[in-house]
């Protein structure tokens, strides 16, 4: 029995038997520390969440006003007197809004952002339900220009579904009256074109909002181009062009301002 505690109090013994116990308290460890790991990620990527629908949700409620009301000057009144009312032509998809049909999420988009309205259209005999995101500012945009422009809603996409869209975008203000849809575009080159001229023959008078480069071919001098909105909430490409807008309605000819972007794109 002396002899068998003698054994089991060897240091040597002892070490054998811390060696093979390290292993297994060193697996146990880096366990321990992993889920400490993925416990405190798993909280951080929660408060990055929240900050960010915290943030999207004061983007889109801020209030953003436009001083639109200042009073002119007797000088200005009577340049703005002696030119005529613009029209001002506006697309819709990915220019004021963006929008996708139900079961197809377009990658633009995150799943769960909730849209700002529904539409249901029936196409082809088939009911389909859109989900319609608002560019940001959209709102002040339109209450803004309609008091400078004439505006007119142009877009490629079917009357039924134009429709809709514009009705909701326009609020029961009546400013959105005028609208042209697929059947008054024309094909060219695999896309639609948009003929300005079908909407007002004094093209001197007339500019067109849209993302797309291929809806206002044949007008250049007339398009005021955007880029394309899909899900950015922090987007202020509305709110930018309207000092811009502003002042264009002041000249006599759209075409003697907005040629410049033909002639800068020439000079790059």
């Amino acid at each position: 029995m002396l002899a068998h505690n003698r054994h089991l109090g060897n240091p040597e013994n002892q070490r054998r038997r811390e060696q093979a116990q390290s292993p297994i308290v060193l697996r146990a460890m880096v366990g321990i520390a992993q889920s400490i790991f993925v416990a405190i990620a798993s909280i951080f990527n929660f408060f990055i969440l929240l900050l960010k629908k915290s943030s999207r949700a004061y983007c889109k409620y801020q209030v953003v006003t436009y001083q639109s009301n200042i009073p002119m000057s007797p000088l200005t009144t009577h340049r703005l007197l002696s030119v005529k009312r613009k029209i001002l032509v506006l697309d819709l998809d990915e220019t004021l809004i963006h929008s996708h049909h139900e079961g197809v999420l377009r990658p633009m988009v995150k799943p769960g952002t909730p849209a700002d309205f529904t539409i249901r259209v029936v196409i082809d005999r088939h009911p389909v339900k859109f989900s319609v995101h608002e560019r940001p500012h959209v709102d002040l945009f339109l209450s803004v220009v309609s008091q400078w422009y004439e505006l007119v809603v142009f877009t490629a996409s079917m009357e039924v579904y134009g429709t809709c869209v514009a009705d909701k975008l326009d609020r029961g203000r009546g400013i959105l009256k005028r609208r042209y849809f697929r059947q008054h575009c024309t094909m060219d080159f695999g896309g639609y074109t948009k003929d300005l001229s079908a909407i007002h023959p004094d093209l001197s008078s007339i500019c067109i909002l849209d993302n797309s480069p291929g809806a206002y071919r044949k007008f250049p001098h007339n398009a005021i181009p955007i880029q394309s909105w899909f899900s950015d909430p922090n987007d202020t490409c509305l709110l930018n062009l309207l000092p811009f807008l502003d002042a264009l309605r002041f000249t006599s000819d759209v075409r003697s301002i907005l040629s410049r972007n033909q002639q800068q794109l020439q000079d790059l």
